[in-house]
């Protein structure tokens, strides 16, 4: 498997106990939909939340966080609303990014920015 894969499993585990740690509840990764892919979907409360991960290693160039474009939120909102129609979800869901950074053998820097639609997916 290739490197860049490798750290991307690797921050996705670490991503998902970050989340658990904050009370979170994952239940379902690297869904595959027709209109795309999501790393996560866990529970915060009563509230549906999908999850981007993203990993990074110190010395690239942008924050793991800075690589979630408009179009990326886009995608990842069209393919969080097929999800939610999906699983017949009909309660209040939002958008999360998990950004983890990685700098050799120290622990991962996590950072969890909530809602990152600012509340404009429609219920």
């Amino acid at each position: 498997m290739a490197r860049h894969l490798d750290l991307g499993i690797a921050g996705e585990n670490v991503a998902q106990k970050a989340l658990e740690d904050r009370g979170y509840k994952v239940v379902d990764r690297n869904v595959r939909l027709r209109s795309g892919e999501l790393d996560m979907v866990a529970f915060d409360g009563d509230e549906l939340v999908v999850v981007e991960v993203r990993t990074r290693s110190v010395g690239k160039m942008a924050p793991p966080e800075t690589t979630v474009g408009p179009s990326k939120l886009r995608k990842l909102v069209r393919t969080g609303r097929w999800y939610v129609l999906n699983k017949g979800w009909e309660g209040p869901w939002r958008i999360d990014v998990v950004a983890v950074t990685v700098e050799g053998d120290k622990n991962p820097e996590v950072e969890i920015f909530r809602d990152v639609t600012m509340g404009l997916i429609e219920q």
